[in-house]
């Protein structure tokens, strides 16, 4: 079987740098990928693959079915959606969109998946059961489009028994895999807070209720979230990005506007620290004299991978990459892939895209984010190879 995928890879590996070059060169926005969508189903239906599209908006969801389909049944997962930043890389490849990119690595996940189904479809014949693709939009924006898919269903008919999903990691190089078992990525909402006071001419305080004030108070008080109501045994961060107080040097405006993010990995926790985030943040306020209006959006849940299919995957991926191998930490980032790990045993690995010798080191979500397209075999034959073993696994067991 290893013989056979590797084969197959290679044949494909051509058509998937063709695929991948030609979404990185047409990225839609979430929410927006209807064209990528229309060439994503071009492709199954000249390769006979059988699919369902407009799922939760532009998702796809494709089905192979291998010999005695009824054995089990798995899905494979990757994102379609690019990023609103203007790429600056020099290559022949380069968006076309003028301020969207593909700076994620979706592109790469979405030709390593078509890269598989063609590996797949080719081996059908030994392998026991049946396997669905999610071609998943959104994944970037909230509420975030496995969230919207599994709502409409694509667990089910027949229901999935695990979902296996891959992202890009410019820390790893290119032929190298990893994974990390159990708690994997961070859940993460978004905070919005408003403070509202007094504005006027800077030169006369004391006629102000100065937001500003107010706002840096607030900012400094909240710190303490972390600091001091935290169980120090469940990771977290509390950030703020963006601190808007639209002034001038001689006047306060009425308003600041604050934003941040919270991640943890624990729900109640979770719950508990966004009650002490309004609580500090209203009642600094209240006690300035102004007032804050506190809005946290509840984004995605914590990620965490099946500790026994983590480990038919590590033994997998040993199998095939020997050293290059690896395990990995645990990530503040967050991935609505965690709504699939919630539902059904899952496990979400990374591929390395990096090449140092040929420059290609960027960080994800930079305008000169780039993979070494060798990556692209590495990543298939790992989903190829872990899909069927997975499926094995859970036809063994039923």
């Amino acid at each position: 079987m290893k013989n056979r995928i590797q084969s197959a890879v290679n044949d494909v590996f051509d058509k998937m740098i063709e695929i991948r070059r030609h979404i990185h060169m047409f990225p839609e926005l979430s929410g927006q990928e209807e064209k990528t969508s229309e060439y994503i189903a071009a492709i199954l239906k000249d390769w006979g693959v059988g699919f369902t599209q407009n799922i939760a908006g532009y998702g796809i969801v494709a089905q192979i079915e291998g010999v005695n389909a009824d054995a089990a049944c798995g899905a494979l997962r990757a994102d379609t959606d690019a990023l609103p930043i203007q790429e600056m890389n020099d290559v022949p490849y380069k968006s076309k969109i003028p301020g969207v990119m593909h700076a994620c690595g979706h592109d790469a996940h979405t030709a390593a998946l078509l890269g598989t189904i063609y590996v797949l479809n080719s081996v059908k014949d030994s392998f026991n059961g049946r396997l669905k693709f999610f071609f998943q939009p959104s994944e970037e924006k909230f509420p975030g489009g496995a969230k919207l898919m599994i709502e409409e269903g694509v667990l089910e008919n027949p229901d999935v028994q695990f979902v296996l999903g891959a992202h890009v990691l410019p820390t790893l190089e290119a032929g190298k895999v990893g994974v990390k078992s159990g708690m994997y990525m961070a859940s993460t909402d978004e905070i919005y807070l408003t403070v509202k006071g007094k504005g006027g001419h800077a030169a006369t305080p004391e006629l102000l209720v100065d937001p500003v004030l107010i706002a840096v108070e607030v900012l400094s008080s909240l710190q303490q979230v972390i600091s001091r109501k935290n169980n120090p045994a469940i990771p977290s961060v509390l950030s703020f990005g963006r601190f808007l107080a639209d002034g001038r040097t001689n006047i306060i405006p009425d308003e600041v506007k604050l934003e941040g993010t919270i991640r943890t990995f624990s729900e109640e926790w979770r719950k508990d620290a966004h009650a002490h985030i309004e609580r500090i943040a209203t009642g600094i306020a209240t006690s300035m004299g102004g007032e804050c209006k506190v809005n946290i959006a509840h984004g995605y849940p914590f990620l965490v991978n099946n500790e026994e299919l983590t480990e038919v995957f590590r033994n997998t991926g040993k199998e095939f990459l020997g050293k290059d191998f690896v395990d990995l930490p645990l990530r503040m980032t967050a991935e609505d892939f965690a709504y699939y790990s919630q539902k059904v045993p899952s496990v979400f690995y990374r591929f390395g895209v990096s090449n140092p010798e040929k420059g290609i080191t960027s960080n994800l979500h930079s305008q000169t984010f780039d993979i070494d397209e060798e990556a692209l075999k590495t990543a298939a034959s790992i989903m190829s190879m872990a899909a069927i073993q997975f499926l094995d696994h859970f036809s063994e067991n039923k």
